[in-house]
Parts: C-alpha cells; structure tokens; sequence
C-alpha cells in the first residue's frame, strides 16, 4: 500500500499541471450543472444561468470581448455538456501526460493556454471575415477545451510523431496519424453546423504544430506565458530541442544520451525507462521544482 501511495504521489507531482488543468475544467462543470440542478428543483429563474454561461463563453464580437475580456481565458474552461467534457479530458490526461514526460509542467499549462488563445483569435477573426456568419449575430458563443486539447496533442505529434499508441480499435497507431485525421476532421466538420467551433480547433492545432517547430529552432513560444504564470520575468535557461555543433564534448554525450533515452520511449514506452533514465529525462527538460 505504501509503494501504491508512493507511486501516486511521484505521478501527480511528475504531472501536477495536468492535474490542476483537469481538476479546474470537472469543478467549473459541476458548479454549473449542480446550479442547473438547483434551478430545475426550485424553479427558479433560468435566465440567471444562462447569463452566467454567456459571461464565461467568448463571444466573436470585439465589442462584447471588450466588455468582458475574461471570457479569452475561462471560454476554455466552461463545458455544459457531460461527452464534449468527457472527450476533452480523456484527450488532454492521454496527451498531457506524454507531454510532461518530455516538455514539463510549465510548457503543459502554457500551451493549453496559448492554443486556447490561438482558436479564440480564429474563432473572432472568422466571425469578422467570413460572410457565412453574418446572420449568426450576438447569439454565437464559443466554449470547450477543445482548442488547447487539440494544441496539446498535435504539439506531442510533432515532437514524436512515430511515437506508438495502442488504441482499442485500430491497433497501434502513430501520433502523427492521429494528429492529420483529428484536424481533417475538424476541417470537413465545419459545415456541419459548429463552423466557429471548429475553426478555433484548427487554430488550437495550428499553435501546438508552430510551437515546437519554433522549439526545435531554439525559439520558445511558451516563455513568456510562463514568465507570466509565475509572476517572474528574469531570463532563464531556454530548453532546445536540438543539436548544437558548438557545444562541449560533455554536452553532446549529455545531448547523445538523452536522444536514446527518446528513442527507447518511442520503441518500448516511458515505463521500460530505468530509475536513472528517467531521472536523466527529467533533468533535460527542466521539470525539477
């Protein structure tokens, strides 16, 4: 019992953001849905609630965002439906946790972030491009974790996109298929009736893709947002997922060993890592603290 107690101790503090980012998207749901509950037993007025979902929900139009600037960050919090939050969760502890394993913690929250961010912008921009959503008006409101679900996914596809999941249906299946299908879908789906929605997916994807293709260049998209969650501004040491001819000897061997570290979880997966392997891993990616 006590190695099981252990065991989940090491994996909440390995993945502690994720935790947190699926602990705060459960709570927001069963406040709203114990309100709608109450509402339904009291008979009281509805219309409360549903104020309260359209203040949290991001609207396209500029002029209401301005009102209610808020709503860019807590739109990708706010589920009322049991599947879209079931989907999203299940998606973002799957691929969350294979994120952490390699980019940490802190890059974790900061994509989920800034690929919410990134499909809001979609989503707004779209509404004020596109001549399909002229008769939607004020009605429309974007809600879901849907965009930094699908930042956090596609983002693990790019970094290991040969990396081998085992799905109940298909069998093995690489990430980087997952990936294609998951944001063709989205694409072919908008004219089935959630067009904003979707677009904001496809923004979503379009960070976590640009993020670590930006990484690998030695360009962090994530820092600032970072800096900024920990209310820390000072220059860190940037994480580079690349090779670098100019480094000492040492630093390649370290660099080298890493690289195998990374091939063995993409042939055998993270648990066929010995103690030290993962200790080696944890310290390349700068998740200590």
């Amino acid at each position: 019992m006590s190695n099981l107690i252990n065991d989940i101790k090491i994996q909440f503090g390995n993945s502690k953001a994720l935790y947190r980012l699926l602990l705060i998207n459960v709570v927001v749901f069963l406040v709203l849905m114990l309100a709608r509950t109450f509402s339904f037993l009291f008979q009281t007025d509805g219309d409360i609630l549903a104020l309260v979902i359209a203040k949290l929900s991001l609207p396209p139009s500029l002029s209401n965002i301005l009102i209610q600037p808020w709503s860019l960050i807590t739109y990708m919090f706010l589920h009322v439906d049991f599947f879209h939050i079931l989907f999203n969760l299940l998606v973002l502890f799957w691929t969350g946790k294979l994120f952490v394993e390699y980019l940490g913690n802190d890059k974790l929250i900061a994509t989920y972030l800034l690929g919410g961010l990134t499909g809001a912008l979609i989503y707004i921009l779209s509404f004020n491009i596109f001549p399909v959503f002229a008769s939607v008006g004020g009605s429309a409101h974007l809600m879901g974790a849907s965009a930094g679900v699908i930042a956090v996914l596609v983002a693990v596809a790019t970094l290991l996109p040969d990396y081998t999941v085992f799905l109940i249906i298909f069998g093995a299946v690489r990430l980087k298929y997952i990936a294609i299908v998951s944001i063709l879908l989205y694409a072919i789906s908008i004219p089935n009736g959630n067009a904003g929605g979707e677009l904001a997916h496809l923004g979503g994807a379009l960070f976590g893709f640009v993020m670590i293709k930006q990484l690998r260049n030695g360009r962090d998209l994530t820092k600032w947002m970072t800096a900024l969650l920990k209310f820390n501004f000072k220059k860190k040491p940037q994480m580079k997922v690349v090779r670098n001819t100019n480094k000492t000897n040492a630093s390649v061997a370290s660099e080298e060993l890493v690289d195998r570290i990374l091939d063995k979880i993409n042939k055998s997966g993270f648990d066929s890592l010995t103690k030290d392997e993962k200790e080696i891993l944890y310290k390349a990616s700068g998740k200590k603290g």
